[in-house]
């Protein structure tokens, strides 16, 4: 019985510590004519957004092992707080002040949404 009530107890705290965040991952294939100053330019001002848009806790580029598809060479990952704040970001000024520069380099992306 005490382990039984142990085991509840651990899955209760498990469940409560589950993130309630969203990832948004961005698999990027930049354009063949994007410089190495271009994609500097707009992986430095993803850091950018989340003083620009509260809703984004915080982001990674920095690829340590990245296994994309032929032709992409960058992840981008962006936690936001919730999927509400997620959806609130798609047209906000923040993502066109990063688009001005991102979508200029990009030949394609893909985007995955996860969260618990």
């Amino acid at each position: 019985m005490k382990t039984l009530l142990c085991l509840c107890l651990l899955s209760a705290v498990a469940f409560a510590q589950s993130p309630t965040t969203v990832l948004h991952i961005i698999n990027v294939k930049w354009k063949a004519e994007a410089t190495p100053e271009q994609i500097k330019a707009a992986v430095d001002a993803v850091h950018q957004l989340p003083a620009k848009f509260p809703g984004i806790k915080r982001v990674w580029t920095k690829n340590i092992k990245y296994q994309g598809q032929e032709g992409y060479k960058q992840a981008i990952v962006m936690e936001f707080e919730s999927e509400a704040a997620l959806k609130k970001y798609a047209d906000s000024p923040a993502q066109k002040w990063w688009y001005e520069l991102y979508l200029p380099i990009r030949e394609e992306s893909h985007t995955h949404d996860i969260t618990n």
